[in-house]
């Protein structure tokens, strides 16, 4: 199976990303606990390309949720489907940037970024056959970008802003196995 895995950063992304899980989680019947009430097979055909299968037949979203500032990953998990990540999808910090772009690039979001890293990169061993990462964020930063780059190279990194299309970055053919 060819698998995804889906980070959304900052405020922005993770209501991006929200919005994203309710809609492919309506799309393969899985409600927001994680179980499936499909009613046709086709929605269980590529549910594995964004979900993991966990014990008790539950789909986990292939995801890392990421802020600097708790109160962010604390609104998704009081929301409807926060209770369908894992808890260890989670990644955040205390203080937050307060929207200045160097604070949350050079300081507290630098700080991060080997957690952020770990957690994607756990994600990513999970695959059979890692097809791309995908990033959601107010702004897809180039040192982002660059940084998921370095450490998974032969992979296609997709990127979403507030703009309603994807960049491509860095696209190469995924080897077949």
């Amino acid at each position: 199976m060819r698998e995804i895995v889906h980070i959304q950063i900052g405020q922005a992304g993770n209501n991006i990303g929200n919005k994203f899980w309710e809609v492919v989680s309506d799309e393969h019947g899985v409600d927001p606990t994680g179980h499936w009430h499909g009613d046709s097979d086709l929605q269980l055909e590529r549910i594995n390309v964004y979900y993991n299968e966990a014990a008790g037949g539950r789909f986990v979203p292939r995801a890392v949720l990421v802020d600097l500032e708790a109160s962010t990953m604390d609104n998704v998990r009081s929301g409807p489907f926060g209770r369908l990540f894992s808890p260890d999808s989670f990644v955040f910090g205390q203080g937050g940037a307060g929207n200045n772009w160097a604070k949350g690039m050079y300081t507290e979001g630098a700080e991060l970024a080997d957690s952020v890293l770990d957690v994607v990169r756990k994600e990513a061993e999970g695959c059979d056959l890692l097809q791309a990462i995908a990033q959601l964020s107010k702004t897809c930063s180039k040192e982002s970008v660059k940084h998921f780059q370095r450490c998974f190279e032969e992979k296609p990194f997709c990127t979403g802003t507030r703009a309603k299309e994807w960049k491509k970055l860095s696209l190469q053919k995924p080897s077949r196995i």
